[in-house]
């Protein structure tokens, strides 16, 4: 199985699929490469090349017991790009994986950067505070990590159903779409689990987005239960100069995974490749 080994010895593992132009896909909280399956398989159809890696403590690379902030992950990054010398990439990322992205170009520019995309991301802070009501409560974000060291396995069945909006009267998340998510929940460390709340829930990236100079597209559902597209994509749009955003109606945090939501994201993906 491919793997890059980062500046301090970790495994991480990677998917490369197809040819052409790179397009990296950047996972959120608590799943793994595997969640790009659909996206990377679209890309790589259309002449582009499709890597997904899971990042450390999660999936297939390495289970470490620390490292699991922002600067470290944006590092692991950045050593991947290195490592496959890619360029003129076209960033995707989820969630959580909005932050690694965001700290990437913070730390290290856009010399290797095409363009990006921040779907449901947690730019550009998740926490709820004064400058940000919209966010996400402190109590909330302490009840992710108690039910994570109460029972993780059942926690995950829990959580897979606010994060694909499967409580909805018209919800389109399917079975497949929770199981799914407790099998890429499962591999994730418990270790890493509880340090991504802290992480993603209390990092500030505003100073990360000054930094933003190209194309970016922000896709987010508004009916987002994880990450609110009030607190998050609405203001990241407006924080980067010329950036689109598409707002899916209905759409559940997990949207690029749901029927008929994965399929226009998949869509708005390619056409913004090919802009």
């Amino acid at each position: 199985m491919p793997h890059c080994t980062t500046r301090d010895g970790v495994e991480l593992f990677y998917k490369d699929w197809g040819h052409g132009r790179p397009v990296v896909f950047l996972h959120g909280w608590p799943l793994n490469g595997d969640a790009w399956q659909d996206q990377l398989k679209a890309v790589a159809d259309a002449g582009f090349r499709g890597i997904a890696h899971d990042r450390r403590g999660h999936g297939r690379s390495t289970p470490v017991w620390d490292g699991y902030d922002f600067d470290t992950f944006a590092d692991d990054l950045n050593d991947l790009l290195t490592s496959l010398d890619l360029r003129d990439v076209t960033l995707v990322a989820h969630s959580m994986g909005g932050g690694e992205l965001a700290r990437y170009i913070g730390r290290h520019g856009t010399s290797r950067v095409k363009s990006a995309v921040l779907l449901s991301a947690i730019t550009p802070l998740l926490v709820q505070g004064p400058d940000n009501p919209e966010g996400v409560p402190d109590s909330v974000l302490d009840s992710l990590k108690a039910g994570i060291l109460r029972e993780h396995s059942q926690f995950w069945k829990d959580t897979a159903v606010t994060f694909f909006g499967a409580n909805r009267v018209h919800t389109r998340a399917t079975q497949g779409n929770l199981d799914a998510f407790w099998h890429m929940a499962m591999a994730e460390t418990v270790q890493g689990a509880v340090e991504c709340v802290d992480a993603f829930g209390h990092t500030d990236f505003h100073a990360d987005l000054k930094k933003f100079d190209l194309p970016l597209l922000v896709a987010h559902g508004d009916d987002d239960q994880v990450v609110p597209i009030d607190a998050t994509g609405r203001r990241t749009a407006a924080l980067v100069p010329g950036a689109v955003l598409k707002v899916y109606e209905g759409g559940s945090h997990g949207l690029a995974m749901v029927p008929g939501d994965k399929e226009r994201f998949t869509q708005d993906l390619l056409d913004f490749l090919k802009s």
